[in-house]
């Protein structure tokens, strides 16, 4: 092939390139369809309400502020729900809901353990080296808070 011949199929290959012109008429049906298909699956939401299972920390108000000391109407309904978020899974249920539950679902001890009993209960003993590393890591940590 000559030279000529590749600068004309790249001049050819270039005039392709161009974009067409946007056409006004087919943007607007697409933003009418989708608009239309939001419509179709929106749901409006009016009934709002702390979500009770998130954490919540309360702040106490201003001493001599008349709108905190106001007493309101009570939700029932939210305070159930509130309620039931706040226990534990062996208070809402009988018996475990998951497999993974049931590992430590009973934490009753099967016998009372005596702390006479060696066999049973080991307290900590502590020796000269190791009492004076605890005095050595408290000496730290405090030397650490008080920076």
């Amino acid at each position: 092939p000559s030279y000529r011949s590749l600068a004309n199929t790249m001049a050819t290959q270039a005039g392709k390139k161009e974009k067409e012109p946007v056409n006004i008429v087919h943007q607007n049906a697409i933003m009418c369809e989708t608009i239309h298909k939001e419509q179709r699956h929106q749901k409006l939401y009016t009934d709002y309400s702390i979500n009770p299972y998130k954490k919540m920390y309360t702040l106490s108000g201003k001493p001599n502020s008349t709108h905190d000391s106001e007493d309101g109407e009570a939700d029932e309904g939210f305070l159930k729900i509130f309620r039931r978020a706040q226990e534990t899974p062996q208070q809402k249920w009988s018996t475990p809901q998951t497999s993974s539950q049931e590992i430590g679902w009973d934490t009753t001890p099967l016998i009372k353990a005596p702390r006479d009993d060696r066999r049973l209960h080991r307290p900590r003993q502590n020796s000269e080296i190791t009492k004076y590393m605890d005095a050595a890591w408290r000496l730290k940590e405090q030397t650490e808070n008080l920076n």
